[in-house]
């Protein structure tokens, strides 16, 4: 049998194993991954080892499998309907494999895939598509076109018209993350590729408009006439206008929708509207940016919180709702967004109030993108710092000890 196998090609199958004695033997690794396939397949697993990882073991105790520790014996495979040999016992091993062969079950051998009639497959899900590739004896190619295939199913570049969902009009807020088009999320990527209309802001990733199919419209939430409208009316209203025409619409922001962004108001909106608005949370620059540079917002003994705050109203500004005083005294990280034009302003509140001077600081421009920089300063040096060395926005502010802990390095 083992000849046969390595001559021909596997023939591939899908095994409706809910409800069907499924034999396991050995707990380690090999069983620690493939077991939860069993489970979520609705198999009924028996477990035979005499030991299991902390992982396997809990899957026991939670019900999800039946463990009877002890090892392999002869009619442990009677009844079953399929069987994953993995003990660290060649001759159990070999035992079970021949057992499997009698009686006709179909076996996978971890420690020799010629000797098993069947192999397990590097598998994937997405959308309700489970994908499955077999490369004979290179599992890792297996695993590296799964994976190609599988990120072309979520991503949409890989699509059959014929299987895609019903179309939904709607209003999706999708935070794009801070800049590296790589770090929007696998379903705001996703639903990007689904897109009739994309309404995009300048810090969003541009770099994914690129890729979108020439007949979605891509519209600079920039260059939206305002007329009588205020900027952010008029976006609500594009976003309105475009949904009640039937079309899938995303609103492409640039980190997380809700952070700094207006992604409520515009929520709001659609739902007074009654437009349907999915919200896909996105990678925040306050937390993001620092690390792409190298910088921890929190670290053990250094900083046990850090505080996020827009800087874009100055701190003697009656507009402005920050308790300066109050950030002053704390002792962990602060992290200002939309604060150049007012580093100057705002290092000097700090100092006021009583946050040491020579506390480090750190602007990042354009952060986790090919453009990014990183200055250097102290609160009293930063508003000088900023102006000397030209920073311009979008940047992300830093301020605490947390600056010099770590070493600059580049995104990805």
């Amino acid at each position: 049998m083992a000849e046969h196998v390595a001559e021909h090609a596997a023939y591939p199958v899908g095994l409706r194993l809910s409800g069907r004695r499924v034999v396991v033997l050995g707990a380690g690794q090999v069983a620690q991954r493939r077991l939860p396939s069993l489970v979520a397949a609705g198999a009924d697993v028996v477990l035979v080892s005499p030991s299991a990882t902390p992982s396997v073991e809990a899957m026991a105790d939670a019900g999800e499998i039946r463990w009877e520790r002890r090892r392999y014996r002869a009619g442990d495979l009677a009844e079953a309907w399929y069987a994953l040999i993995s003990t660290d016992d060649p001759e159990a091993n070999a035992a079970a494999s021949q057992e499997a062969e009698e009686r006709r079950v179909w076996c996978v051998r971890a420690d020799d895939a010629e000797a098993a009639t069947a192999w397990t497959p590097a598998t994937g899900r997405s959308e309700g598509v489970t994908v499955a590739v077999l490369t004979g004896r290179d599992p890792r190619r297996s695993a590296a076109v799964r994976d190609a295939i599988v990120e072309g199913l979520r991503d949409g570049s890989i699509a059959a018209p014929h299987h895609r969902r019903p179309h939904t009009p709607g209003v999706a807020l999708v935070g794009g993350g801070p800049g590296d088009p790589d770090l929007i999320t696998v379903r705001g990527r996703r639903l990007l590729a689904e897109a009739d209309v994309v309404i995009a802001d300048r810090l969003g990733p541009r770099d994914l408009l690129a890729e979108l199919p020439p007949h979605v419209e891509v519209i600079d939430a920039a260059k939206i006439p305002y007329g009588r409208f205020m900027a952010q009316e008029a976006i609500n209203n594009a976003l309105i206008e475009h949904a009640k025409a039937g079309k899938a619409v995303v609103r492409l922001k640039g980190g997380d929708p809700f952070v700094f962004g207006r992604g409520m108001e515009e929520a709001q909106a659609l739902a007074e509207a009654g437009i349907p608005c999915t919200v896909v949370p996105g990678i925040s620059s306050t937390i993001s940016v620092p690390g792409a540079a190298g910088i921890p917002v929190t670290h053990r003994g250094v900083a046990h919180e850090f505080t996020v705050v827009s800087g874009h109203v100055a701190p003697d500004d009656e507009r402005s709702l920050v308790d300066w005083p109050a950030l002053a005294k704390l002792r962990g990280t602060l992290v200002v967004l939309m604060g150049v034009e007012n580093s100057g302003a705002i290092a000097a509140a700090l100092i006021a109030h009583g946050r040491p001077a020579d506390t480090p600081a750190a602007v990042i421009q354009e952060g986790t993108t090919a453009t990014q920089r990183r200055v250097d300063a102290t609160l009293a040096t930063l508003g000088e710092t900023v102006r000397s060395e030209g920073v311009r926005p979008p940047a992300v502010i830093v301020i605490g000890d947390v600056v010099t802990v770590g070493t600059a390095t580049t995104a990805g």
